[in-house]
């Protein structure tokens, strides 16, 4: 069950969508005067530790801007991780998700993201692990430091979970920090 505090970030961020969907609505999409390929995206994180422990994490995506300031797009997750302490301590996490950003300012941005991931969750009431589908509502804003002269650059982005429910999230907090790519 979401607690208040959640259900009021949740009813926040829904109006704030909506009032932004509304609005850019109405702005001009430039599509005959930018080709659409010219017009997509690439990006996303990709991470790795080894040792006792080991995490190989790849999370591309792709989008697409549909205004100057707006732009949607689709990523897939997926992450290997194995403890060698523990016997059978190796387990796959996968999902996919769908965003949308808004550039308030050349470099900062606002984020919305709707995520599923499936996961090995610890079930605290049998003491056994089964695999779920966990279901995330990140908001939040970010920072795009560009690289050189071209499209490319770095995305610093500082998000807040409204779904967040500590026993069926594969995340330890509601909050969220991630650093991407894109070119």
């Amino acid at each position: 069950m979401l607690s208040s505090r959640n259900k009021f970030f949740l009813i926040l961020g829904l109006f704030f969508f909506t009032t932004l969907l509304s609005s850019l609505a109405q702005r001009e999409i430039y599509s005959d005067t930018i080709p659409f390929k010219d017009r997509l995206y690439y990006g996303g994180n990709f991470g790795m530790q080894f040792g006792t422990i080991t995490l190989v994490d790849a999370s591309p995506l792709v989008g697409v801007m549909i205004t100057n300031r707006y732009s949607a797009g689709v990523g897939v997750t997926y992450q290997y991780f194995n403890d060698r302490r523990f016997v059978g301590g190796s387990t796959s996490t996968y999902g996919g998700r769908v965003f949308n950003r808004y550039n308030v300012l050349p470099n900062i941005f606002l984020h919305g993201e709707f995520e599923s991931i499936n996961f090995d969750n610890f079930n605290q009431f049998n003491g056994e692990f089964s695999r779920i589908w966990s279901n995330a509502l990140f908001l939040g804003a970010g920072y795009f430091a560009p690289f050189g002269g071209g499209r490319g650059g770095a995305n610093f982005t500082f998000l807040y979970n409204i779904l967040h429910d500590n026993l069926r999230s594969p995340y330890g907090e509601p909050y969220v920090i991630r650093v991407g790519f894109v070119m």
